[in-house]
């Protein structure tokens, strides 16, 4: 087993306790998805308890990952977390695959699309924060792709750039923003249930006016919910139930981001295990009941059509009106905030660990007087603001006037859309490193041992594969996009080693 230990001639400080490790967990996964995605997994499911079902076989994948992953970070507390997994079990050139996607896209990309969400938000109460209010019209590049900054791109961007900022200024101001933020928008969220529950609870809901389980009784049709598919019946139902997880599996991802930091956790082979079950049990929990908040308050068609994909603030507005749009507009900037903090103090950790072996650019492995990685973080929130400039441009034509429009999207959505698939890969390839490293090192001390091994690994690298299979049939084209700007890694591997 390789030893980080002497990689760097500084030592990151190990001051993360439980409950920061946890906070971590818990921030970095709650973020806008959890009040947006439902009503795309809606359409493609067509039925209240498909759309349940589909939020629970994510909350399966979240939990059995975390079970296996935590016996990893608990035998590997290093800097890198996951890329360290991936360079033990399978070699370096896998590890810097994973670290080079996480900064080329996955992480940076995640980043910028929760600070864009965060400013959609802000403009709900401030409307001159707008996508469409250009301090710089959209200039058209190659292609169907443009650049433009809006004030909704200008707040996304300065978001960014202060949360980066305040990260250099030292892991204790970090983890402060982490645990404020963290413990407001999960009673934010916890309240949501509650008020979805106790005061939604109606008979014209979804869960009173459609069947739960026979999507063709609300109208629903395999080819309506995605068109061109060729399948039917049952089959279609599944596929699509496959592909309706993706928004779940998104609004639960960066549970892993722990391990990026887990070199500055105090006692991880108690805390890191503790941080990752107990994060992802509760964050699961609340998404399923948040969900069923949903089903409970709105009609199907509700849930489906919400505006702009809002059904939380469509949830709280049929409850209390305006006043409960605009709350949960104020949660959800706190959600995102929150969010975006913890992706940023953890995804830095990742460049920091590979430019410690020498497969990025050393500056990056140094750390400033405050002991964490600043040049790192710097990289990722440059890289990262730059992603909310590029736009998608798109014409559509009115079938009535048949008059011309032109409508922009962002570049980095498209990004996360063609990752989906390899990240999920990334994850099996971790969870499976369980198995691996048990057979390759087996008198290595391991503190923690995953729980029903190895069925529960060996449970979610069944059911990753199903996914990945599933998005490869009905996405083929995103899935291998993505593939193919994982792999612009290689070269670049070899460009590194070479140096």
């Amino acid at each position: 087993m390789t030893d980080d230990t002497d990689r760097s001639p500084q030592r990151l400080e190990r001051g993360l306790g439980a409950l920061d490790a946890t906070m971590i967990v818990v921030g970095s996964m709650i973020g806008s998805g959890i009040f947006i995605v439902s009503a795309e997994s809606s359409r493609l499911t067509g039925s209240p308890g498909w759309l349940l079902a589909a939020w629970a076989l994510a909350g399966v994948l979240t939990l059995t990952g975390a079970l296996s992953c935590a016996e990893l970070a608990a035998m590997m507390p290093r800097a890198g977390g996951q890329y360290v997994f991936l360079r033990e079990a399978y070699g370096e050139a896998v590890g810097f695959l994973f670290g080079w996607s996480l900064l080329l896209v996955v992480q940076s990309g995640t980043i910028a699309a929760v600070a864009v969400a965060f400013a959609n938000f802000v403009g709900v109460l401030a409307p001159s924060v707008s996508a469409t209010n250009y301090l710089v019209e959209p200039k058209r590049l190659f292609g169907a792709y443009a650049v433009s900054l809006s004030t909704q791109q200008l707040t996304a961007v300065l978001m960014i750039l202060f949360l980066t900022a305040t990260n250099t200024r030292g892991l204790r101001l970090g983890k402060l923003i982490q645990n404020v933020f963290t413990f407001t928008k999960t009673a934010a969220l916890a309240a949501l249930v509650v008020l979805g529950l106790a005061f939604g609870f109606n008979h014209a809901s979804a869960a009173f006016t459609s069947s739960w389980w026979n999507p063709s009784a609300n109208g629903w049709t395999p080819q309506g919910a995605q068109g061109g598919l060729a399948a039917a019946g049952g089959l279609a139902l599944a596929l699509l139930v496959g592909r309706a997880m993706v928004g779940p599996l998104f609004a639960q991802s960066a549970w892993n981001n722990v391990t990026f930091t887990a070199g500055e956790v105090r006692d991880p082979a108690k805390n890191l295990p503790r941080a990752l079950l107990a994060g992802c049990a509760l964050v699961v929990g609340l998404y399923l009941l948040a969900n069923l908040a949903y089903v409970v308050t709105l009609p199907l068609p509700a849930i489906q059509s919400a505006p702009q994909n809002r059904v939380a603030t469509a949830a709280m507005q049929a409850i209390f009106g305006a006043p409960g749009a605009t709350v949960m507009a104020l949660a959800i900037i706190v959600s995102t905030f929150g969010c975006d903090n913890g992706l940023i103090l953890a995804g830095a950790r990742v460049t920091y660990a590979m430019a410690c072996d020498k497969l990025f650019f050393a500056r990056t492995a140094r750390l400033n007087a405050r002991s964490v990685p600043a040049f790192a973080l710097l990289v990722q929130g440059v890289w990262a603001a730059l992603l909310t400039l590029p736009r998608t441009v798109a014409q559509t034509t009115d079938p009535t006037t048949h008059a011309a429009s032109t409508t922009y999207g962002n570049v980095y959505t498209q990004l996360l859309e063609y990752i989906v698939s390899a990240d999920m890969v990334f994850y099996a390839l971790m969870v499976a490193a369980v198995i691996i490293l048990r057979r390759q090192m087996p008198k290595a001390e391991r503190p923690y041992r995953t729980f029903g091994y190895p069925l529960v690994p060996l449970l979610y690298v069944a059911l990753a594969a199903l996914v990945v299979l599933d998005l490869a049939y009905l996405a083929p084209s995103t899935s291998g996009i993505g593939y193919l700007l994982v792999l612009t890694g290689i070269p670049v591997y070899f460009v590194w080693k070479k140096r």
